[in-house]
């Protein structure tokens, strides 16, 4: 069993439900993890229900089942390696791939591939040895992971610390009129779709991208995006915000009726590598889906 204890701060204004507090405001686990897990839930050391609402000075005491373990078999997955010394690896992380394993995805993820290519270093109930962040499954590019505990912590800190800077690539929908922007906001998960995030009023945890144009197509245009924060879907989220979704996005824009899976690739990465005096850049160069699109929307254009 684990056991958690959470105070609602004073000045805690939205009502919610406790899984939605513990799942948005704590960012513990999921609800439906919540919900799978619980074992004991107290409010004021009183039973109850994951639907009661909580209010400010409220204490919770949540006990959870310890999660199943998963044995990581590696897997001989292709890997795509744009560096490597004795201390991390560097991924072009191709569309399509997982990172690490999850519900409904415990097998075929980098994290298997990684096993397979050498001995990573974890604890034993590591389920995610060597991942420091994390790309979603439909976007491609640069992703860093670490061989040893230490340089997983000196890498984390840094992303948690927001030093490393990053560059996306994405072919939005809509001719965008001004040529540089910004979105900022506060992201949480829809009370509609709870696999889905949205700009939230109270709550939620900053979120901050900056962009800028590139090339104007009719239809669509091609956007530099430049995250100082990490927060989930927060580039697929930002971009529909402003009217402009990243073509093919199955959760924010029209998905398949784009003709296209999802357009958004980490193409750059600057991090301070363990025990380097300076900073580091690495690159992953535009796969193929982005040179097929771009031709497509410059013969429409024609």
């Amino acid at each position: 069993m684990i056991m958690y204890d959470f105070c609602v701060l004073r000045d805690y204004r939205r009502s919610a439900r406790v899984d939605q507090f513990i799942s948005d405001e704590i960012g513990l686990i999921s609800r439906n993890q919540l919900k799978q897990r619980v074992k004991d839930l107290k409010i004021n050391d009183r039973a109850a229900k994951l639907s009661r609402k909580v209010a400010p000075g409220d204490r919770i005491r949540l006990e959870l089942e310890t999660p199943p373990r998963i044995d990581l078999v590696p897997e001989e997955i292709p890997l795509n390696i744009l560096y490597e010394n004795e201390r991390v690896i560097v991924v072009n992380k191709p569309q399509g791939l997982v990172v690490h394993p999850a519900p409904g995805n415990y097998t075929g993820t980098l994290v298997h591939g990684l096993l397979y290519y050498r001995e990573i270093e974890a604890d034993e109930e590591d389920f995610r040895p060597g991942i420091v962040h994390r790309l979603d499954k439909d976007t491609s590019g640069v992703l860093i992971t670490a061989k040893d505990q230490e340089a997983h912590e000196f890498l984390s800190r840094q992303f948690q610390e927001k030093t490393t800077r990053k560059v996306y690539f994405a072919i939005c929908r809509g001719s965008m009129e001004t040529t540089e922007g910004k979105v900022e906001d506060r992201l949480g998960r829809s009370d509609r779709n709870r696999q889905l995030f949205t700009a939230v009023s109270r709550g939620g945890k900053p979120a901050l991208t900056r962009y800028r144009v590139l090339r104007r197509w009719k239809n669509a245009s091609f956007v530099a995006l430049f995250p100082a924060t990490g927060r989930t879907h927060q580039l697929r989220v930002h971009m529909r915000s402003i009217g402009h979704p990243i073509l093919g996005d199955p959760l924010y824009g029209a998905g398949e009726k784009d003709g296209c899976s999802l357009m958004l690739h980490a193409f750059s990465l600057k991090i301070v590598l363990p025990g380097a005096a300076g900073v580091s850049c690495f690159r992953a160069p535009l796969p193929e889906r982005f040179g097929t699109v771009i031709r497509h929307l410059a013969a429409e254009r024609g």
